[in-house]
């Protein structure tokens, strides 16, 4: 009786033994602490005493608490300020503005019914594989479209990403059925009405996955400022940092300088690797509220036309 028990039991494709959910689990934590551990560590050493630091070297907690590395960063805090708000501008226009042109190319090149869709296609897929090169594109920005020391400089060349393109093209081409489109045709739906009612509710998987993307290229980005932005335009927070870093850098290896500032304050201590996971502390510190709000929108899409039994 028992065998034939254990033969009419339906197999079950989601069901895992224990032992086996054990290891999967434990297998992520670990993976989840290696990702926590540096990060964690980063900001312990940022509030730690330099001469600590240099001493005994990294610890996941503070041996000795010190906000030297802060109050370095920030004696000036003015010019922080002003690149938190450029950084924070270009992301969110940057990153709105990005997502609606890169969608409005992938829906038409998703159609089959589009005649050209190949060409267009092409082209995208071309600036993937082949660019102009660094001088040209300097050249194009600067003496072409005069755009030194503008916002628009630091959004401009990462409105369209060709790999953004095509992956928001495959999700279309797989995830919306022809027949949904042409049921909206025959009530009378026109493209617009059909890509903004119908389309892009259904596709926030890709788009807030894409949009994440373009949120993090844009706060990360340093090196628009460094080809475009003197000391007079509107320079990102982490440019600002690497500049930072660079006149730490220079203190730290020109002994008459440094002398120079000890001379006018006997009491300062140059920080090193604290200001470093400082600097870090300060770049990365807003991002890490973007991934609860597209984590939301991840949830949201991926409940979209689910089949409620």
């Amino acid at each position: 009786m028992a065998t034939s028990a254990i033969r009419k039991r339906k197999f079950n494709a989601n069901e895992i033994s224990a032992g086996t959910n054990a290891v999967i689990n434990t297998v992520f934590w670990i993976y989840s602490a290696l990702c926590v551990i540096p990060l964690l560590i980063v900001v312990a050493v940022s509030l730690s005493d330099e001469r600590t630091v240099t001493v005994e070297g990294y610890n996941i907690w503070p041996k000795k608490f010190s906000l030297g590395a802060y109050d370095f960063l920030l004696n000036d805090w003015k010019p922080i300020v002003h690149s938190y708000g450029v950084s924070i501008f270009v992301t969110v226009v940057g990153t709105l503005v990005a997502l609606s042109i890169m969608t409005l190319y992938a829906y038409p090149i998703s159609r089959r019914d589009f005649k050209h869709r190949g060409i267009f296609s092409f082209i995208v897929f071309f600036t993937i594989l082949f660019n102009s090169g660094l001088v040209p594109f300097y050249l194009t920005y600067k003496q072409g479209l005069h755009l030194q020391n503008t916002m628009l400089v630091l959004m401009l060349p990462m409105f369209v990403q060709g790999f953004f393109v095509i992956l928001i093209r495959t999700f279309f081409s797989g995830s919306i059925p022809p027949a949904l489109i042409e049921s909206a045709k025959i009530d009378g739906a026109g493209e617009l009405r059909t890509f903004v009612r119908i389309v892009l509710p259904l596709s926030l998987p890709v788009l807030a996955s894409v949009g994440l993307l373009c949120t993090l290229n844009y706060w990360n980005d340093w090196f628009l400022s460094l080809l475009f932005i003197n000391q007079e335009g509107p320079m990102s927070i982490q440019f600002r940092m690497y500049k930072t870093l660079l006149d730490i850098a220079y203190l730290s290896s020109n002994s008459q300088a440094y002398s120079a500032i000890m001379q006018a304050n006997p009491n300062f201590q140059m920080p090193s690797e604290t200001a470093r996971m400082a600097m870090a502390v300060v770049g990365i510190g807003p991002i890490i509220f973007i991934y609860p709000f597209f984590q939301r929108y991840f949830i949201q899409g991926l409940t979209v036309g689910a089949v409620k039994g």
